[in-house]
Formats: structure tokens, sequence, C-alpha cells
């Protein structure tokens, strides 16, 4: 028997966790868990990338203790990257909450204006968009001498195997591959000025590159989005939620779909395997993994959402507002942004979450209007599955049935990849 790992590492936690086929069942265990977050360096939020290189050893070493691994690979969030001198990262490794891209916006688009880098990408607007971000390190003059730009999944199994890989679907969440030929756009790497050594050919998913303790190291669909899609178990084309730190609502496309509807909408066409995800970034449970840190960190979810289910609070926000995505305080952004503030821990709760599904219901409505289509299901996967107060909640704003999957679908997405 075969046994693969998936190294899948989110905003806020990574875990090890190995697949093996059995009676043509993918069989999964946990085997390690670990913690991740940004930390502020001289006033900018950075990832520890060390501390990753440590876990994602620690949890192979744990995994090969128990089973004899084939292969391995690694997902993570997108945009965020190493930059290289040779063998030698450039530190620290910026966050994509990081504000360092501010300026760097206005720059990027007198150069080339963002309708322009829609139409040749397909890719929505963010702030830490990689193209803005690499800009930054242009101006900051952090790319003289730089040999090498790795994402952070690359960078982690270059580390592994010493093999530099460049894939596929983590590079189009930067705002300049190319949404026709699936290549780096040369127009835009021109236009801004940038290194062109810094742009090599894509790799696919399912690519090995190298080694690493007699493990095959292997290319899955390193943005993690792109492996949780991989890991729906979906009848037909639906529209997906992969509910984490951000909720990416989309569609598999046969094609990009860049027309002016969906510049105006903010949606993006973001490389998968063999389709583009046509999806776009909510908020997601960023918003009350916050509220939670601040308001009551050590009471359970289940009793939060219940909370939240007996309040009355009426009034929403606008769960994709700037003034939520790195706030020093999320509940005085909430605050903020209502008439009135809530009064207890429920109307705080109760805000977001109705406010989220809110946020499902527009994305709905925009995407069947973008793809002239009409959907009846929609399916959640990851994290946010597990919460029932919300999926009801969706389901009655929608008007859809949810199909609410409260699985490991990008450790999932990430060891069929590896499988095949």
């Amino acid at each position: 028997m075969k046994y693969y790992l998936a190294i899948d590492i989110g905003a806020s936690s990574g875990r090890h966790i190995v697949g093996w086929q059995e009676n043509g069942e993918l069989k999964t265990e946990e085997v390690y868990r670990f913690p991740n977050g940004v930390k502020e360096i001289d006033g900018h939020l950075c990832w520890d990338i060390e501390a990753l290189v440590s876990h994602v050893k620690a949890g192979i070493e744990q995994a090969q203790a128990a089973y004899d691994i084939e292969s391995l690979s690694i997902d993570t969030w997108g945009v965020d990257y190493v930059l290289m001198r040779g063998d030698e990262p450039v530190l620290p490794v910026y966050a994509y909450r990081d504000d360092r891209t501010n300026d760097a916006i206005d720059a990027v688009h007198e150069r080339m204006p963002f309708a322009k880098l829609y139409a040749r990408t397909g890719i929505q607007f963010q702030p830490f968009n990689t193209v803005y971000q690499l800009f930054a390190d242009k101006a900051a003059g952090r790319l003289d001498g730089v040999t090498d730009v790795l994402m952070i999944p690359e960078f982690l199994m270059y580390r592994l195997c010493g093999e530099k890989s460049h894939e596929y679907t983590n590079a189009t969440t930067g705002g300049m591959v190319n949404a026709k030929t699936g290549a780096f756009d040369p127009e835009i790497i021109a236009a801004l000025g940038l290194p062109k050594h810094l742009f090599c050919d894509l790799q696919q998913p399912g690519t090995t590159i190298g080694t690493y303790n007699g493990i095959k190291v292997r290319l899955c669909a390193t943005h993690d989005t792109a492996s949780a899609v991989e890991g729906i178990p979906m009848d037909g084309s639906a529209p997906y939620i992969s509910s984490g730190t951000w909720s990416l609502l989309g569609v598999k496309s046969p094609h990009p779909i860049t027309g002016e509807a969906s510049l105006a909408a903010n949606w993006s066409n973001e490389g998968g395997v063999g389709y583009t995800r046509y999806q776009k970034n909510i908020m997601g449970m960023w918003l009350v993994n916050r509220l939670r840190d601040e308001l009551c960190p050590e009471t359970p979810w289940s009793e939060i959402t219940a909370e939240a289910e007996h309040s009355a609070f009426s009034e929403t926000v606008d769960a994709n507002g700037a003034a939520f995505l790195a706030p020093k305080s999320m509940t005085d952004a909430f605050d903020a942004a209502l008439s009135e503030k809530p009064a207890t821990v429920g109307d705080y709760f109760r805000c977001a979450y109705r406010s989220l599904a809110l946020s499902y219901k527009n994305a709905i409505q925009e995407l069947e209007h973008n793809t002239k289509t009409c959907y009846d299901k929609l399916y959640i996967v990851g994290g946010g599955a597990k919460n029932g107060f919300l999926n009801r909640l969706t389901e009655e704003a929608t008007g859809k049935t949810v199909v609410a999957l409260p699985i490991e679908a990008t450790a999932l997405g990430n060891l069929k990849i590896q499988m095949r």
C-alpha cells in the first residue's frame, strides 16, 4: 500500500495529513498540527518562515515514523513569497496583510491601469496582490541582487529538496500571469520594470521536483483553494465556498471570464487543474476569529454560535470593507461601521455571521449574472462548514441548497493530485 503526505498550511495553522487508498476509498490520518500567524517586525506584519520550515520537517519526521511515505506536497495561501539571493532568503518575509503596498498600488496603475491589468490577467484587485508587493520591493531596493522569487510553498519545498519550482495555480493569484497563455505576462513585467529573470516557466500540479529523506517531493495545486476545489466531491459544476480565514466563493469555468461585469464586480480568474477558478474573495472566518480573540478567547465555538442565534441584533456590515482587513481592533472596526453599538458578545457574532451570509448572497447573484447560469446547490468546505448557524443563514440568504462538507478538502485535493 502506498502512503502520501499532504502538508496544508493556512494563515493560522498547519497540518500534516497522511492519505492512502483502501478498498477504493481515500483514507486519511492527521499526524501533526502546528500554529501559524503573522508577527510584527519593525512595524511590519511578517511570517516566521524558519518556524514554518521547522514545523514542516518535524511533521514529516512524525509521518515517517508511522508510514512508508511515497510522496509529499505542500500547499499554502497565495500571493506571498520569499525573495532569494542564491540560496539565501531575503528577510523579512512580509505577510499579505501588511500595508507596505499602499504607495505601490497607484504607482503600478500609473504604468498599467488596472482595467488593462485585469484584461490581461483576469485577477481581482486586492491591495496585497503579488504584483503590488513586488513593485514595493523594487521601490525599496529589495530586488537588488535577487535571483529568484519563490512562493511560500515553493520555498518550503526548496528547503526540503534543494530544487526551485514555480507552480502554476499559485502564480496566478499574484496578478501577473496572462489568463489566456497561462504564462507570466511579459508586457506587465516590462511596464513595471521588474527583472525578467525572476519570472520562469510555470510547472503544472503533479510534477515531481526532487526528494527528501527518500520521499518524492511533488507539486500539488500549491494554492490551497486550488487544492480545496480538487478535494470537493461535487456533482457536476456547482458553486463552492472554501471557508477558512477567507471565504473563496466561485465555480469551475472552462475559460476565463474577464468582461466588464467581472471587472466591475472584482471577480478573479485563478488557475485550476485543467480549468479556471472563477471566484471572489470574501473576508471569511477572519472576522469571527478576531472577534473571539478580543471578546471571548476561552469560550467554545458552540457557545458563541448559540449566543449569536439568540441575539436579535439586526444590523450588518460590509464584510469585505477595507476597515476589516487588518484592524488594530476588530470590535472597534465593527463599532465604527454600525449605527448602534452591539450590547452583547452574541450581538457582535450575529452581526458578523449575517454579514457573511449577505456577502455570499451578493456574490452568488453576481456569479449567476456573469456566467449566465442559475445554480441549485452551494458546496461549503473547510473549517467554516462546521458552523451550522452560518450554513443556515447562508441557505436562507442565497436560496440555494447548502451542502456542507466539514472535511479537510484542501488536504484531500493535495493528496488526490499526488496520487495521480
